[in-house]
């Protein structure tokens, strides 16, 4: 028998005892991350003298052939780490004839040993090499990435391979929504789940996407909302509560919006709308911090300062702010604010009082300039129908947002807990908006809740993506969340 056909023999005997080269068996012993965090700092003398061994699988993006050594890069989402695979390390035959047909994109796992190159590159001396998953697509160029934002949103995965960025922006994500928990746990805040499915679509505002149970025969809706759900529990006797989860909006998608989006929102009894604007800035500073490890974040050409106590002004001085030819008295004339309106594109609604033509205007003429970490106080109660009154001017709604960037990230207030007014708002709600007492708003069934007694609380919605894209300096919504909503391709 020749050469050749004893090496044949030889690598068909090989495969056929090792399986798992082509099995699910596999298992790694560390991360590449981990081995990073160790021995980054560590020379080569001193990983040769501990002989430290690995087991660790990634995907391949890059692949140097010189001859019989060979550099190969493999990747995970935390990371890249350098394979030093020679001929002489490896059982006869498997260098050529198995090693050589890894392709880029291709998944593998190895055993070897640490070490560094001259370059001081901390790399892993291969002695074992296992073939795990075959791609049979090449991946984008590796040096520009995949630009392609598209294709970037509708193959996210592709996307994670490709763009280090985009890797960066997710794991801060993630970072931030266990940060937030952490947060909310140290402060005693007990973590609950709502439904997502409703009977009737409340908490807020908007058009809700309808569905329908075919066993009872009725129509249910995503909810816009927890918040009358999770305002029940403060009835039931719980007294710090929070959930973060997704909430669903039967509407536009801009940069600004996703139908489904993620919220945390949390209720606090025997407290008001100020101790909620104490609570936002104490987790949004403690949570950027440790994230970042700075209280200033680069964002375009702006720096949005933690470091600080927020800004607090009421919604009608900074209309005044930025308008200077609006005087404050202004704001409170039905027929200047029509004049003004007017001079400003904004169609007034036969049904729009004081309250909602102040916010109309604060939305088109302010809102876009609050670049700093700022709570605008002072709602009109008009705008406010599951808010408590302000006890010196009934006008107003003890409520605020809360805005970073020039876009609303959060919103408080303290909760409406007299059963009879907040039915009384529900049904004016529903009487301006045209819609029918089944179809919206009007909950029967919190109603009664109420009636039982919901202790003075205070309550805060904070939107995550939104939060997640200022910190991230991100353009477009979709940049944070993994799967957007998009229309389907033609």
């Amino acid at each position: 028998m020749n050469k050749e056909n004893k090496l044949n023999n030889f690598n068909s005997e090989f495969i056929k005892k090792n399986k798992i080269l082509f099995s699910n068996n596999f298992r790694c012993n560390t991360t590449f991350y981990e081995l990073h965090k160790k021995y980054d700092n560590f020379s080569n003398e001193k990983l040769n003298y501990l002989s430290i061994k690995a087991k660790i699988a990634g995907r391949i993006i890059t692949k140097r052939i010189m001859g019989k050594a060979s550099f190969v890069t493999i990747q995970d989402i935390n990371g890249k780490i350098q394979l030093y695979i020679t001929e002489n390390n490896l059982p006869l035959g498997i260098y050529s004839n198995f090693f050589k047909k890894w392709n880029i994109s291709d998944i593998v796992g190895v055993h070897g040993i640490l070490f560094k190159t001259k370059t001081g590159e901390l790399s892993l001396k291969c002695y074992k090499l296992f073939f795990i998953k075959k791609s049979k697509k090449k991946l984008p160029d590796k040096y520009h990435g995949l630009i392609n934002q598209e294709i970037c949103y509708r193959q996210r995965y592709l996307d994670l391979i490709s763009n280090n960025k985009s890797r960066k922006i997710f794991k801060i994500r993630f970072k931030l929504i266990q940060e937030i928990r952490n947060f909310m746990i140290k402060k005693k805040f007990i973590e609950v789940e709502t439904p997502m499915i409703h009977n009737i679509p409340g908490g807020a505002s908007a058009r809700p996407f309808i569905t329908h149970h075919n066993t009872l025969n009725i129509d249910l809706y995503l909810r816009i909302a927890p918040e009358l759900y999770l305002k029940r529990l403060l009835i039931g006797g719980f007294t710090k509560i929070f959930e973060i989860n997704r909430s669903f909006r039967n509407e536009g998608i801009s940069l600004k919006h996703n139908p489904e989006f993620t919220m945390m929102e949390a209720y606090v009894s025997y407290s008001n709308y100020n101790d909620a604007m104490n609570l936002i800035q104490n987790l949004l500073k403690k949570v950027v911090k440790k994230i970042f490890n700075t209280n200033f974040i680069k964002n375009k050409n702006e720096i949005f300062d933690f470091s600080k106590p927020f800004k607090k002004i009421s919604m009608q001085k900074s209309i005044c702010l930025y308008n200077k030819n609006i005087k404050l008295n202004d704001l409170f004339s039905l027929k200047k604010l029509k004049i003004i309106s007017k001079s400003l594109d904004i169609n007034i609604q036969k049904n729009w009082g004081l309250g909602k033509i102040q916010t109309e205007i604060f939305e088109k003429t302010v809102e876009n300039n609050l670049i700093q970490p700022t709570f605008i106080v002072d709602y009109p109660l008009e705008v406010s129908p599951l808010a408590k009154k302000n006890d010196k001017n009934e006008f107003f709604a003890e409520r605020f947002e809360f805005f970073l960037g020039g876009q609303e990230i959060g919103n408080g207030f303290s909760e409406l807990n007299d059963a009879d007014e907040q039915k009384y708002r529900f049904k004016e709600q529903i009487i301006k908006k045209n819609f029918t007492e089944n179809y919206f708003l009007y909950d029967k069934d919190y109603i009664t809740a109420l009636e039982y007694g919901l202790p003075p609380s205070s309550g805060i919605g904070i939107g995550i993506d939104r939060l997640i894209m200022l910190l991230t300096n991100s353009n477009n919504i979709r940049d944070v969340i993994l799967f957007p909503t998009l229309k389907p391709n033609s």
